[in-house]
């Protein structure tokens, strides 16, 4: 994208911090000059030809008031990683930016935090409110007046539906479904193909078994029981 404005440094080295690289690349008015980590992890002095430096004197090298900052790490610790760089970030000065996709729904009033990532295909529907901190992979749904507070973490085709509301630091995995008005309280993991019919409890886990194995094998069940090719 032409015409890039404003300055930007990657908070992380690994793969999330290569995606975050991509899309702010390709897809935003934002130019990434750095990346960079905590001193005792620094482990390579480049990544895409540009310098990997101390997260402990970055406001040195960098001014805070022509660079912004964002925070490309998971759902490490429950999401509080991430905030404590966010936090950090904010400490030495740095305004935090935000990525919403061109391949995302989002209606035009619906609002957005610091330091959030909004991948391709999320429709996020009116009155929606997202906090700061949070990260929203692939094809979610957030229905209408939904909160989602800060720091969490939503994976990829989750439904969200209408007057639901998110505590901080949840991670809600993949394919998890939560019904109209429901509340999910702090600290909280929805694991993947979680049905959420009721409000949650704090600092709790939600999940689904996982479906057991056949007695009869695949090989069997294909007529290939005895033959490795």
């Amino acid at each position: 994208m032409t015409g890039k404005k404003e300055k930007l440094i990657i908070v992380g080295d690994t793969a999330f911090a290569e995606i975050a690289y991509e899309y702010f690349t390709h897809d935003s008015f934002y130019e990434v000059v750095a990346f960079t980590v905590n001193e005792s992890f620094l482990k390579k002095e480049e990544l895409f030809n540009l310098p990997v430096v101390p997260f402990e004197t970055l406001e040195k090298m960098y001014d805070p008031r022509e660079h912004k900052i964002f925070v490309a790490t998971t759902y490490t610790k429950l999401n509080r990683l991430r905030a404590m760089f966010f936090a950090q970030a904010k400490q030495k000065g740095f305004s935090l930016a935000t990525y919403v996709s061109s391949r995302a729904f989002v209606w035009r009033n619906v609002e957005i935090g610091e330091n959030c990532f909004i991948f391709e295909h999320n429709v996020i529907q009116p009155f929606v409110k997202i906090g700061n901190n949070v990260i929203l992979w692939s094809g979610n749904h957030i229905g209408h007046h939904s909160v989602i507070r800060d720091h969490c973490f939503i994976s990829s085709h989750v439904v969200i539906s209408g007057y639901c509301e998110v505590g901080e630091y949840c991670f809600l995995g993949v394919n998890a479904t939560l019904a109209n008005n429901i509340k999910i309280a702090k600290d909280c993991l929805i694991g993947a193909g979680a049905v959420i019919l009721k409000p949650t409890e704090e600092g709790k886990i939600y999940g689904v078994k996982m479906t057991p194995p056949k007695e009869t094998g695949a090989l069997a069940y294909f007529g290939l029981e005895g033959n490795s090719k």
